[in-house]
């Protein structure tokens, strides 16, 4: 799951480093991605993983880091609807 969400950033993030150098913690807002790119990366997760994000995580913290993300769709995969 992780390498796939590398994946999308790569390709939507808009990153200023590869997404595969970025530690999992790292703050990707930080690394350059916009709110606007979080919005691709989150409709690029939504078609890639089958789910929806509901509005309660629809927000920075979901998508602040790799780690964030992968918690967060981890949690609708799983049908909780966590996000650290």
């Amino acid at each position: 799951m992780k390498q796939k969400i590398r994946e999308l950033l790569a390709k939507h993030g808009g990153l200023a480093v590869a997404a595969d150098q970025i530690a999992d913690d790292a703050d990707l807002y930080a690394a350059g991605m916009s709110s606007f790119a979080s919005v691709q990366i989150m409709l690029a997760i939504e078609e890639a993983f089958d789910l929806e994000f509901p509005d309660s995580l629809l927000n920075r913290k979901s998508f602040q880091s790799v780690a964030a993300i992968t918690r967060t769709v981890e949690g609708l995969v799983s049908g909780a609807e966590a996000a650290e």
